[in-house]
């Protein structure tokens, strides 16, 4: 292991209670995302008039059920991680930065979609002709409103994920060398070389 890898933060190390409180808050996440994914996995309506709808029809929906699965699988990967006690190292913080920025862009998308599938399915949009859904899917609609709504919240919490993940980074280890260094020209030396009189 490189010296640089292992750097030890200058300001003591950490409380009891901040590694429970970030396994507390990776964990919410978690049981959110299962409680969206059920809730969409679950939600499909038939109808006499109009035949049957289920989320698989809809790609947004499908998309909303992946990238909930993926945000429980890395929330439980994520907390049992960050519950065994080791020192904290530059990679370690690195990883934990770039997967929860991952993660937050990648529910937020899901959620996004997700809204505009169901804003669709409640107003319609009458300049392409699509008509209102939920005047006859209630039930269908009503449950894909709600795995949405968790959706975003799910969003918020690893928003805050996020937010702690780089404060550990960029607080605790300083920035990285430079690989390259360039001499500065200075700009009154670049002028005198130009010879304007051509």
């Amino acid at each position: 292991m490189k010296e640089d890898d292992a750097v030890v933060p200058s300001e003591g190390t950490e409380t009891t209670s901040a590694p429970m409180a970030e396994i507390l808050l990776r964990l919410l996440p978690m049981t959110l995302s299962i409680v969206a994914m059920i809730l969409m996995l679950k939600d499909s309506e038939k109808t006499t008039d109009y035949g049957s709808l289920s989320y698989s029809d809809v790609g947004a929906f499908r998309y909303l059920v992946h990238a909930t699965g993926v945000c429980a699988g890395y929330s439980l990967l994520s907390a049992i991680v960050a519950a065994v006690p080791r020192p904290s190292t530059l990679p370690r913080a690195w990883t934990f930065f770039l997967l929860d920025q991952l993660i937050t862009y990648l529910v937020l998308a899901a959620g996004a979609i997700s809204a505009e599938m169901v804003y669709l399915a409640y107003k319609g949009d009458a300049s392409i002709t699509w008509s209102e859904a939920c005047d006859s899917f209630g039930d269908f609609c009503r449950k894909a409103k709600a795995a949405t709504a968790i959706t975003f919240v799910v969003t918020l919490c690893y928003a805050g994920l996020s937010v702690v993940s780089s404060y550990r980074l960029f607080t605790r280890y300083e920035a990285p060398a430079p690989v390259l260094v360039l001499d500065p020209v200075p700009i009154g030396s670049r002028d005198k070389d130009v010879d304007l009189s051509s």
